[in-house]
C-alpha cells in the first residue's frame, strides 16, 4: 500500500501548540490506496516553456527557453514563426529584445505587445545593450540577422537564450549547427535537407519529410531527439501576422 494525503478515518491526540507557526489545521492521518489503484490518479503537469504548437500526439510543444545555463538556438524558418515565437516568450515575462536590420517588419510587433511596457525592443545589427538577465527578469535575444549574421555582441547566459533566424541555410550555418542546442527546421530543398541530415544525424524519413512540411511545420532536433510541432496561431495572432507562412 501507498500513502497520500487524503481524508480523515480517526481522531489524532491533541498537539501542543507550537508558537510562531501559525494556526494549527485540520489533523489527519493518510489515506491509503493500493498499487493498482494509482493508475486512477492523474495531476496534469506539463513542462515550463513557451507554447510553439502541438505534437505528432496532438500534445502541447514546449520551448524551455528560461533557463539557468546559457541557451542557443537556430531556426532555419520564416519570419512568421520567429515573431509568433517572440510573442509568446514576451507573453510568459520574459524580456525579448530583437535584433534586426528590418526592423520595418518588427516594429508593429512590438508595438501591439507592449502596450505600455517594452516587453519587446528592437536593436539595430551589432547595437544590443547589455540585458541584465536574472531569475526574476529572463531574457530572449532574437537575432534577425540575415543570411550572413555576424557574431552577436550579446551572447547566450544564464536566464539569456538567443534565438538566430536564418531563412535558408548559408555559410554562417555550419558554425550555428555546432554551437546551438536546438535546431529548428522549417520547409528547406532537397540539397539542404541532405546537408542538414548529415550535419544534426537525420534519418532518411526526417530527411526525406524537410522538402514537404507545410506552412507551420518545424523539426525541432539536437543530434539525439527530434520531434515535428505544428504552430496554430491564436486570433489575436491572426489578426497581427497573418496566418502560418514559411516564406516573408
Amino acid at each position: 500500500m501507498i500513502p497520500i494525503v487524503g481524508r480523515q478515518d480517526e481522531q489524532e491526540a491533541p498537539r501542543p501548540r507550537r508558537p510562531g507557526f501559525g494556526l494549527r489545521g485540520p489533523r489527519s492521518l493518510r489515506h491509503r490506496v493500493a498499487v493498482e489503484e494509482l493508475a486512477a490518479i492523474g495531476v496534469p503537469l506539463g513542462d515550463d516553456g513557451v507554447v510553439i504548437g502541438t505534437d505528432a500526439q496532438n500534445q502541447t510543444a514546449v520551448l524551455g527557453l528560461s533557463r539557468r545555463t546559457a541557451y542557443d538556438l537556430l531556426l532555419i524558418g520564416g519570419l512568421w514563426t520567429a515573431q509568433v515565437l517572440a510573442l509568446r516568450a514576451a507573453g510568459t515575462g520574459a524580456r525579448v529584445a530583437v535584433e534586426t536590420g528590418r526592423a520595418h517588419v518588427w516594429t508593429p510587433l512590438a508595438q501591439a505587445a507592449g502596450a505600455e511596457q517594452q516587453c519587446i525592443t528592437l536593436h539595430d545589427v551589432g547595437h544590443v545593450p547589455s540585458l541584465g538577465p536574472s531569475v526574476s527578469s529572463p531574457v530572449v535575444v532574437i537575432r534577425d540577422c540575415g543570411m550572413k549574421p555576424p557574431r552577436g555582441r550579446v551572447n547566450s547566459a544564464p536566464w539569456q537564450a538567443v534565438v538566430t533566424l536564418l531563412p535558408y541555410l548559408s555559410p554562417a550555418a555550419p558554425r550555428l549547427l555546432q554551437t546551438s542546442s536546438l535546431v529548428g527546421i522549417q520547409r528547406v530543398s532537397p540539397d539542404e535537407a541532405r546537408h542538414l541530415s548529415r550535419k544534426m544525424r537525420l534519418p532518411q524519413e526526417e530527411t526525406e519529410s524537410l522538402p514537404t512540411l507545410g506552412d507551420g511545420v518545424t523539426l525541432w532536433c539536437t543530434r539525439k531527439d527530434r520531434y515535428y510541432s505544428v504552430t496554430q496561431p491564436t486570433d489575436a495572432e491572426v489578426g497581427l501576422l497573418g496566418h502560418a507562412r514559411r516564406l516573408d
